[in-house]
């Protein structure tokens, strides 16, 4: 069965929901790359997402190998365009009127409400994934270690995923 159109159709919708960033699709990427068309499995959407925080460059690139997944290199190629293509241009479409806006007096009052929203999408995203990612005590422990530390000092974020990714192989080699 061809993959083509249906890659194209769930990764435009999913551009428009990265409102606040990619983790605000993460939610309904969920939904429709693992329970609707059942291109991979939550956890592989998870290993997914992970690597593509460690990556270099947005974060978000790793909707390729989702694709690559569902319908080879062409699906790859076909999924990047998707996911980028409506986004940038109605980024620039904004960004145009936006300026033509600027003494516009409801112009404040849209980014006051655009930002709670895109922190509510963000949230809902690290939810989404946390009930995936933390599966027991020690996934827990990681995972609260990793929030107390960013919030109490000022580290780079890279030393607690390598740092993460140490605990894990110790914690978590097969017995």
């Amino acid at each position: 069965m061809n993959q083509i159109p249906a890659l194209i159709r769930v990764f435009s919708y999913l551009s428009i929901l990265t409102v606040g960033g990619g983790m605000a699709a993460f939610p309904e990427m969920k939904v429709m790359t693992v329970e609707v068309h059942h291109w991979l499995d939550f956890t592989q959407l998870i290993h997914i997402y992970s690597l593509g925080q460690m990556a270099p460059g947005p974060n978000m690139m790793m909707i390729i190998v989702i694709g690559q997944w569902a319908a080879g290199l062409v699906g790859a190629i076909v999924t990047l365009i998707a996911f980028f293509g409506p986004t940038a241009v109605l980024a620039y479409i904004v960004a145009k009127a936006w300026r033509k806006l600027e003494k516009w007096p409801w112009r404040d009052s849209i980014q006051r409400g655009l930002a709670p929203v895109s922190i509510g999408l963000l949230l809902a995203g690290c939810f989404s994934m946390a009930k995936g990612a933390i599966t027991g005590l020690e996934t827990a422990t990681i995972a609260v270690a990793a929030l107390l530390i960013l919030l109490q000092y000022k580290i780079n974020p890279a030393l607690l995923v390598v740092g993460g990714a140490a605990v894990g192989l110790l914690s978590f080699l097969p017995k």
